[in-house]
Formats: C-alpha cells, structure tokens, sequence
C-alpha cells in the first residue's frame, strides 16, 4: 500500500480526487447552488484523478532486491 504513495501519478489523482469531493460537496450541500462552475469543474477534477489514480508505471519494479 505505501508503494502508491511513491507514484506520483497516483499522488496527483489522490489530490485531484479530494478537490473532487470538497467541490461536490460545496455544490449539493450549499445554498448557493446556482454556482454551477464548482459541478463542472467538480466533475472534470473527478475524472481526471481516477484517471491518474488508475495509471500505471511504466517502470517495471524489481521484487529481487
């Protein structure tokens, strides 16, 4: 598990995916839902850290040493 904290990519996904949230949230949980850029953007964020988070290294990793 902490070998995922090691990528980046996964990092940024992680990050990506937590703005995600924070945006969602702020959109469906707040009185001011006419802001429609926090959906947008909130869904644009979303898709693009699973994305990252999905993404493998190209690297092949040595288990011998």
């Amino acid at each position: 598990m902490y070998k995922r904290f090691n990528e980046l990519n996964f990092v940024i996904g992680l990050f990506f995916l937590l703005a995600s949230v924070v945006l969602l949230g702020g959109y469906f949980f707040s009185n001011h839902s006419n802001e429609t850029i926090n959906l947008y953007t909130g869904i644009a964020f979303l898709v693009f850290g699973i994305i990252m988070m999905l993404l493998r290294s190209s690297e092949k990793e040595n288990t011998d040493q």
